[in-house]
């Protein structure tokens, strides 16, 4: 069974789902299936950093760059929140993450503003400005008047 897993990842999954169903525990490669089972769990970590780092980033861009603000940031900003929330209701224990995360994706966000616009990362706040209740907030983006 092993063998299956390095060379047909998908033959395998759908291997060790008919194992599974079949109740036939004896077969199957419990090795890999854990291994793949707690990659699960950090990939919705993952996936949740990212969006808030994406959020971060394209609400920098809104506030630091008010000329070049388009649809597609706020498309951006408004799919990356809407991410976050459903990834949140899929997996609730996963509600204080961003909390954790916050900061790391904050200083994320804050050097790849950097990056994209060709300007010292050091124009951003060191600390996030906003709150994460704000950024996560549907109803809240930054006017010119809050700049």
């Amino acid at each position: 069974m092993s063998a299956n897993y390095k060379s047909d990842f998908n033959l395998w999954i759908e291997q060790t789902a008919q194992l599974l169903r079949s109740h036939r525990w004896h077969e199957i490669d419990v090795e890999h299936l854990i291994e793949e089972v707690e990659s699960l769990g950090k990939s919705e970590r993952l996936f949740i950093a990212s969006q808030l780092t994406r959020l971060l980033l394209h609400l920098l861009k809104w506030q630091y760059q008010p000329q070049r603000r388009s649809d597609s940031w706020l498309d951006s900003i408004t799919d990356s929140r809407t991410q976050i929330e459903l990834a949140i209701l899929d997996s609730p224990s996963l509600k204080s993450y961003p909390t954790e995360q916050f900061e790391e994706s904050y200083q994320r966000a804050r050097r790849q503003a950097g990056k994209q616009r060709g300007i010292l990362v050091s124009v951003f706040p060191k600390e996030c400005p906003y709150s994460l209740e704000l950024v996560l907030d549907e109803d809240w983006l930054l006017e010119a008047s809050n700049i």
